[in-house]
């Protein structure tokens, strides 16, 4: 069996570290932050009115898939991987992206990578009507080996107060929609490198073929999915109670930070097909069904919480943007 451990991340780290730096952080807010540390963004307050613009900001990086496109050769869409993602995060509090800065980190910095990495992320940007108006670019040798890199970037859009998405607004009986990932999108890729490390080290990914006959290698760098153009209408027509972005740590614990404490959510893991790709990896590192919840999306990239007398219409608008969301559980 193989599993996120074995891969060397630890989820349970990752929560503990989370919650001693929440705690520190709580030591610097100022009246005008909104939200704690836990929602997909960070909150900042310019007026005091329902009216009132609020700023909403996200970090993150591209994590390991950064470093599969270095073995496979295909770096091209990482840039987007990592706004698309990042418009996302904050797409859950409800908010319209502004701008992107990025940060690049070399071991040794190569300026025709540098060049395509900011290609890309300019056409991620251009894709979500946003700008990218800087960022940082560093040349640490001896931190990251000579052919690495690292890619992170912030985000930060705007939202006015009284339209906020968050756990307030999510009621019992309130139904799922579960809308298709293009793939793994941005996380699981450490134990995707440790299922197909003798495939890797043998670069057999791109003649492994799925059942649709694209392959493994395209399959896995296919780019992270933004669904702000989809979604963002629906936030705008008062549609949607909440949303979350099934990122690490899988749809249970990403869709529970946006759900009442008292609540709990009753999921129907059979209520979408689940994308051959998923079932290859289970299969091939041999992963127990818990792990891959716990891990992967597995074919669901962004869950919408809605009432369930707008459920049907919600559904119907989804089908002409994307026509592939599922009524996937509700909110018990």
């Amino acid at each position: 069996m193989t599993d996120y451990s074995t891969a060397g991340v630890s989820l349970d780290r990752g929560s503990h570290a989370k919650k001693l730096i929440s705690k520190a952080a709580k030591a610097t807010f100022t009246p005008e932050v909104l939200h704690g540390i836990g929602h997909f963004g960070g909150f900042f307050a310019l007026g005091d009115q329902p009216g009132s613009d609020v700023l909403v900001a996200s970090t993150d990086g591209v994590g390991t898939k950064v470093l599969l496109g270095i073995q496979l050769g295909m770096i091209d869409s990482l840039g987007q991987d990592l706004v698309n993602h990042s418009v996302n995060d904050i797409l859950c509090c409800g908010a319209q992206p502004l701008f992107f800065l990025d940060y690049m980190a070399f071991g040794k910095l190569e300026p025709e990578i540098a060049g395509k990495l900011g290609e890309s992320l300019a056409q991620g940007c251009i894709e979500n009507g946003i700008a990218l108006i800087g960022g940082e670019t560093a040349e640490m040798p001896g931190l990251y080996h000579e052919n690495h890199f690292d890619l992170a970037g912030t985000i930060v859009g705007k939202v006015r107060r009284n339209k906020i998405l968050d756990a307030s607004r999510v009621k019992k009986g309130d139904i799922l929609i579960g809308i298709a990932s293009s793939g793994l999108h941005t996380n699981g890729y450490s134990l995707v490198r440790r299922v197909y490390k003798k495939e890797i080290k043998d670069d057999a990914l791109h003649d492994i073929r799925l059942p649709d006959r694209k392959s493994l290698a395209s399959a896995l760098m296919t780019p992270h999915h933004s669904y702000f153009t989809q979604v963002y209408p629906l936030i705008e027509d008062n549609l949607v109670n909440a949303i979350s972005h099934i990122t690490g740590g899988g749809l249970l614990d990403n869709t529970a930070r946006v759900v009442p404490k008292e609540l709990s959510l009753n999921i129907d893991w059979e209520a979408w097909p689940r994308p051959a790709l998923f079932k290859h990896i289970q299969e091939h590192g041999s992963i127990q069904e818990e792990e891959m919840r716990a891990v992967f999306n597995l074919g669901i990239g962004l869950v919408l919480i809605v009432s369930e007398a707008k459920t049907k219409t919600v559904l119907a608008e989804l089908d002409k943007t994307c026509g592939e969301a599922f009524k996937i559980g509700r909110v018990e």
